[in-house]
């Protein structure tokens, strides 16, 4: 990456992690997916529980690779014929990963789901919520994080899984009311309850969408 936007991002990030620690979480910098991946295996033990919900940056940095091959009791959703069953551990289980729709530069993360088992994980449950989150999810303020995860984050993961949404045909979104809707739930985590539950990662890359 070039060394400007580098050097930009480690100090947004500086920023992003200050607001974090001031809302009861905790943030990290990675420089680099190699960074990131040895910073969340550190912070995960081995023989943990581990799920997770449709985070492209989780694999993205290798880190579900890892966890499968590792010493840890991976709850692999995509393995389960019962797919509420694996929803459903995810709640007991010791870390759940994530990336977000977006960030903001004070630490506010907002997420929007359709199922709803990410955005429920995230807010309770779980031991650890631990987000993977590339520095192109860091936005000024909730109103144009907000904006993003509306019409970058949804209309992406629409189209990436086949449905018939306004937004996969336009790339924007069209507020709407579709069946296959994946805008069911927004979650604005501005404070967290349970100091330290939940951690991030932020990674100096484009990661996820």
């Amino acid at each position: 990456m070039n060394e400007n936007i580098t050097i930009r991002n480690r100090k947004l990030a500086e920023k992003v992690i200050k607001g974090l620690n001031s809302r009861n979480m905790t943030g990290y910098y990675a420089e680099n997916k190699e960074e990131a991946l040895a910073k969340a295996l550190e912070l995960i033990p081995e023989g943990s529980s581990i799920s997770m919900g449709g985070g492209m940056s989780v694999h993205e940095i290798g880190l579900t690779e890892k966890l499968k091959e590792g010493n840890y009791d991976f709850i692999d959703r995509d393995a389960y014929e019962d797919k509420r069953e694996a929803m459903l551990k995810a709640y007991d289980a010791d870390f759940f990963l994530s990336s977000c729709n977006a960030i903001t530069e004070d630490g506010i993360l907002v997420n929007i789901d359709g199922n709803a088992n990410r955005v429920s994980a995230i807010c309770q449950g779980p031991r650890n919520v631990l987000f993977i989150v590339g520095m192109n999810k860091v936005c000024n303020d909730v109103d144009s994080a907000m904006k993003r995860a509306r019409n970058v984050a949804a209309p992406i993961n629409a189209q990436r899984f086949g449905l018939q949404t306004p937004c996969a045909a336009t790339g924007s979104c069209m507020n709407c009311k579709s069946p296959d809707t994946i805008c069911c739930q927004f979650l604005v985590t501005r404070f967290s309850r349970h100091k330290d539950r939940i951690k991030l990662i932020l990674v100096n890359d484009d990661l996820g969408f």
